[in-house]
């Protein structure tokens, strides 16, 4: 089941090539515009190219790196990095980019264009392990041993010039300039020398090159635009020592890519201040539709009270920062079916490298963090609407969603890799960290022990269906490997059934729903007892991963939603799940209980400002505390020790206000006995969050 493709660098050609017959196909979802006499149509206005642009880009990117290392009295040895075009589905990884890019064209009446752009372009990267554009080789000489030497790179840009023809509806140019990268490069000793093997040296290298490539571009809209690109850039030799080794190692690096890009023309007429007012309209054509999001956060716990500390103990007195933007690309496909692709660019972490709490205070961290920023494609899945009848409803256009209307009676089909929050468990309320609240527990219901990878999501299908007041759901999802790990289960031999049944209503016309929602987890975990047992034995800590068979553990929570008066509005969650196995994917909670209200600033005056305020108490079963007694880690928590139990408790309060095209929210949390221990904190959670979006 596995999803892999394995091709040369001379595939991006192909790819290339094959872009000259799929971008002019694009420009045919332009509105057409209306006209008087039918049998004359008038040409379609021509295209702005002038002026500034801002725009994102996906790809492709395969390489060569020529190497060779030398020491003192031994011959040198080398060989070539092979950086091909791969792709795990599972993994989630690939060599597959992103980036943003920017510039400025200049239009001759002869249509000649002359233009400047600048670029930088992420890598994939599961971040437990380097970047996916990377390569290594193992060698071996008489002297030096048998070593790994490997190269892989962080990130990339260019600074280019565009020359090319601008008609009145597409683009064709060349370009050129220079290019930079971020690349490190290592060596590990295996075996057969004095060094001791798993000896590494490692240096970073950045590397000033050239760019050279040709592209053509056609309109998409009066302000957007659809590119493909070929690039290529080149790095010329250069050289870092091994002094564990007492080598000077030495490569070239050549890359080529293919790109998509979508570009928004700010144009001439725009000034700086109307760009920030006024922001990016979203793209939406009749099969296509564009929008991206950008959030920024910060928290701050200041010292608190921690006599000791374990592995996954919240540290007192640290700030981490998080960053991300995410693409929404996606086409419809046929009546009711739409496909939808959710790149997305992540960097920083959470408080403590996001452990310390069941009830985590960041949303926007996830469970693996990176100092350097990294892409990943965290959606791909098709959804397929079937219309069953009754009223009809209007549908706005926003992230993952096109424009239009959906029968009140419907069956809704989603398959593909998607998070299972975004079918199950949701609320108007609590459920986006990127506007609403923060805290993971707060957020969604804290024993839904929902599947996923360490970024929060999976592949799997679900199946909705709507009639009158009532929805009933049921999906089928993968498992990670083991317990909170990056890649998933390949052969989708671990797997998670969710269910859940929900009634809307109204309450002296007041709308609300009611939702319970059931899990049950197919996969290797361990059981506390088991582990307990296993550590009294050997007199080391307690580890679930020394006792895992495969078994099961479910849970149940409720939901709701309850608007109170207009502009008012109420969330409450409960939940229960197995507390006598280890969580598998999620957070360590065996029961929670939380609520809360969201008020909008109309009730004074300021339309566009919230106030949330929420509370949420979570507990364990007593051997998942005996287990976390004796030394044991859960996903989340772990101090060493808990000679004092006690229930997590956290209240979480924010305010969002816009500031231009952005939204700003101010964040306090209070988490009271932390990790379900008594002897640490209370900790308090400051933070700010930054949120854009067309």
């Amino acid at each position: 089941m596995k999803v892999r493709g394995q091709y040369g660098s001379g595939g991006i050609l192909a790819i290339a090539a094959s872009l000259s017959f799929v971008l002019p196909a694009a420009a045919a979802d332009l509105a057409v515009m209306p006209v008087k006499a039918p049998a004359v149509a008038p040409p379609s206005p021509a295209f702005a190219w002038g002026g500034w642009y801002v725009g994102a880009h996906v790809g492709l990117a395969a390489g060569t790196s020529p190497w060779s290392s030398s020491a003192a009295g031994a011959a040198p040895v080398g060989g070539t990095f092979g950086f091909p075009v791969k792709f795990d589905f599972f993994g989630g990884t690939g060599s597959y980019v992103a980036g943003l890019q920017g510039g400025y064209n200049y239009v001759t009446p002869s249509h000649l264009l002359f233009g400047v752009e600048v670029d930088a372009t992420l890598p994939n990267s599961d971040v437990a392990r380097p970047p996916s554009i990377r390569g290594s080789q193992t060698v071996a000489s008489p002297l030096l041993g048998q070593a790994t030497y490997s190269e892989f790179v962080f990130h990339g840009g260019t600074a280019r010039a565009r020359v090319g023809y601008a008609a009145d509806n597409w683009l064709v140019y060349a370009t050129g300039g220079l290019a930079w990268t971020y690349d490190q490069v290592s060596r590990t000793q295996v075996d057969n020398a004095a060094l001791a093997a798993g000896t590494q040296d490692a240096a970073l290298l950045w590397r000033l090159g050239w760019a050279a490539g040709a592209g053509i571009e056609v309109p998409l809209s009066p302000r957007w635009s659809i590119t493909g690109e070929f690039l290529a850039t080149g790095f010329p030799d250069h050289g870092a020592f091994f002094p564990a080794a007492g080598e000077l190692y030495r490569s070239s690096l050549v890359m080529e890519s293919v790109r998509v890009g979508f570009n928004y023309h700010i144009g001439q007429d725009t000034s700086a201040a109307d760009f920030f007012t006024q922001g990016v309209n979203a793209l939406e054509l009749n099969n296509f539709a564009l929008h991206a999001q950008a959030t920024y956060t910060n928290q701050y716990d200041p010292p608190f009270t921690a006599p000791y500390r374990g592995t996954n103990s919240l540290a007192p007195g640290i700030g981490r920062e998080t960053f991300d933007y995410t693409i929404f690309a996606g086409m419809r496909l046929w009546q009711g079916a739409e496909a939808w692709i959710n790149p997305e660019i992540d960097q920083g972490f959470g408080l403590s490298g996001s452990v310390g709490a069941a009830g985590f205070p960041s949303g926007e961290a996830y469970k693996v963090g990176a100092d350097y920023p990294y892409v990943r494609l965290h959606r791909a899945f098709i959804r397929q609407t079937i219309d069953l009848g009754g009223e009809e409803q209007k549908l706005d256009s926003g992230p993952n969603q096109f424009s239009g209307s959906q029968t009140a009676d419907r069956v809704v089909i989603t398959v593909g890799k998607f998070g299972v929050v975004d079918v199950f468990d949701t609320n108007k309320y609590a459920h986006d960290p990127r506007s609403d609240f923060l805290n993971w527990t707060i957020l969604d219901t804290g024993t839904f022990d929902y599947a996923a990878d360490a970024w929060a999501y999976t592949v799997g299908a679900a199946v909705e269906w709507y009639q009158g007041p009532w929805t009933l759901r049921g999906g089928m999802f993968d498992l990670s490997i083991a317990p909170n790990t990056t890649v998933l289960d390949p052969t989708l031999g671990q797997f998670q059934w969710d269910a859940e049944i929900e009634r809307r209503y109204a309450i002296m016309d007041q709308p609300g729903k009611i939702a319970v929602t059931a899990f049950l987890t197919r996969g290797r975990m361990g059981s506390y007892t088991d582990a307990i047992a296993l550590a009294a034995a050997t007199g080391m800590p307690a580890s679930t991963a020394l006792v895992r068979t495969y078994t099961g553990r479910g849970g149940i929570s409720m939901n709701l939603e309850q608007q109170l008066v207009p502009n008012v509005g109420l969330f409450v969650r409960a939940g229960w799940a197995n507390g006598q196995r280890e969580a598998y994917e999620f957070t360590d909670v065996d029961r929670t209980a939380a609520a809360g209200l969201s008020i909008s600033g109309k009730l004074w005056n300021r339309d566009d400002d919230t106030f949330g305020l929420a509370g949420v108490v979570n507990g364990i079963s007593p051997e998942h505390a005996a287990y976390l007694n004796a030394g044991g880690l859960g996903i989340l928590v772990g101090d060493g020790q808990l000679p004092h139990p006690g229930n997590e408790k956290i209240m979480e309060a924010y305010y969002s206000l816009p500031v231009y095209v952005a939204k700003l929210t101010f964040d306090y949390q209070l988490i009271v006995d932390p990790a379900y221990n008594r002897d640490r904190g209370p900790v308090s959670v400051l933070g700010a969050r930054v949120h854009w979006q067309y």
